[in-house]
């Protein structure tokens, strides 16, 4: 092991932010592109919607990735391949196919990104022994936070300086930025290619012999935390918790960002990429941390039962700033104080929802306790994955024929959704507390 790699300082935090910068295009910018290269919101919401599925699916693969090669060899793969497709993405823009080649591109991005968070976060607990994995785990969520700052800030922002001030057409101001994000992952792969541990080796893993007899293992392994999954208590309350909590959510999210920048005769409120950039890279993602620093606080006091009701309002009730959004959108796309009221309102929304956040992982992280509770937890991230895909994918048919208004009051009466599945999960009443509070 080099002496770079022995110092987790070295990788870590470059690894979780080379985890969140793919993340975010594929799940975050790619609304944003498709909006400004002329998408309707049915198309954008169910094209960008199947990118979920990689993460769906990832319980699947994942026994494959921990027995076929080390998760040093994986992770650096990935980058890699995430490189290749952040710049076949920017070189398909310019052509007459830019929506088939941007979607595969996409597609490359998104199987390479969920196989990279299993490789990552197997690697952070083979590197480090158990006081360091501790002592870097806010290290590591602060530096995911940075990447998804710098996705969803930098990016719109250089591509609305690019068209805006420039004069830039959106198709190249485009393939700029994802070449910037292409040679950034690169410098990343390098660095890792360097600086990462190797805490494996090929007699350390797993092998299949002639006879199938690992394959058979692997099968086993999976089909036994299926049995303990679907065996626990209260599953079919837990599962449509998984699935539904984030109903509201899974639509607002696919059409927000649209609706921001769409054009005022359409309803929208016509921000700039520039102004989106600088609302939700940063005041939201300020607003977002700041309401899940408090979530996880207010749990550690006095247990997630006593907060969940209350997370549960606050992760529904600030959707209805959207709804006074559009409802104001003449008065607003006319007013000089039309960015402050915009951006205040999305921080609102933005700290309602890193609040009440805490309360569907904590639950997620509740459930999976017990036998297997690491791949149990693998298939609760699947279903929450599964819970944001499916409702984004009506989410653009819903806003192309309700209107932004009607859409966003719909969304609003879909949180009994919320409160219904809810109602119906038990938690332990000292579940989350320190031990201290818990005598």
């Amino acid at each position: 092991m080099s002496a770079i790699s022995k110092k987790p300082y070295a990788w870590v935090p470059s690894l979780y932010l080379a985890e969140a910068l793919p993340y975010v295009v594929v799940m975050t910018i790619s609304t944003i592109l498709y909006q400004n290269f002329g998408l309707s919101n049915t198309e954008l919401a169910f094209y960008t919607s199947w990118l979920y599925l990689p993460w769906v699916i990832k319980p699947l693969w994942s026994p494959f990735v921990d027995s076929v090669r080390t998760k040093r060899w994986w992770v650096l793969s990935m980058q890699l391949l995430i490189s290749c497709g952040m710049a076949a993405l920017a070189f398909t823009l310019p052509t007459p196919f830019w929506l088939q080649g941007s979607l595969a591109a996409l597609w490359v991005m998104a199987f390479a990104s969920s196989t990279h968070d299993i490789a990552a976060d197997g690697l952070y607990i083979l590197g480090l022994d158990t006081h360091q994995q501790s002592l870097y785990v806010g290290i590591r969520s602060t530096f995911y936070r940075i990447g998804m700052l710098a996705g969803q800030g930098a990016l719109p922002v250089l591509v609305g300086f690019l068209h805006e001030s420039r004069g830039w057409t959106f198709e190249w101001a485009w393939y700029a930025a994802f070449l910037v994000v292409a040679g950034v992952m690169i410098a990343l792969y390098l660095w890792h290619w360097r600086a990462l541990p190797k805490v494996e080796s090929a007699t350390t893993l797993p092998h299949t012999d002639n006879d199938g007899q690992e394959k058979d293992s692997i099968a086993t392994a999976f089909s036994s935390t299926l049995r303990v999954f679907f065996s626990k208590p209260g599953i079919v309350a837990a599962l449509l918790f998984m699935l539904l909590f984030r109903f509201p959510e899974g639509q607002l999210v696919k059409i927000a960002s649209p609706f921001l920048l769409d054009d005022p005769a359409n309803g929208g409120l016509g921000l700039t990429d520039t102004n989106i950039g600088f609302i939700y890279g940063t005041l939201g993602v300020i607003g977002l941390l700041a309401g899940g620093l408090l979530g996880g606080w207010c749990v550690s006091r006095h247990g997630l039962r006593r907060w969940l009701w209350p997370m549960v309002l606050s992760i529904s009730l600030p959707d209805l700033v959207y709804v006074y959004l559009a409802w104001a959108a003449p008065e607003l796309t006319a007013a000089s104080s039309q960015l402050p009221i915009i951006s205040t309102c999305v921080f609102i929304e933005q700290f309602g929802y890193g609040f009440g956040f805490t309360a569907y992982m904590l639950y997620l992280v509740y459930f999976s306790q017990g036998e297997r509770s690491t791949s149990v937890f693998s298939i609760c991230t699947a279903m929450q994955a599964l819970g944001m895909m499916l409702p984004g994918m009506i989410a653009g048919w819903m806003a192309d024929r309700l209107g932004y208004t009607g859409f966003f009051v719909w969304v609003v009466a879909c949180c009994v959704v919320t409160f219904i599945v809810t109602a119906f999960i038990k938690v332990s009443p000292d579940y989350g507390k320190e031990a201290s509070k818990q005598q």
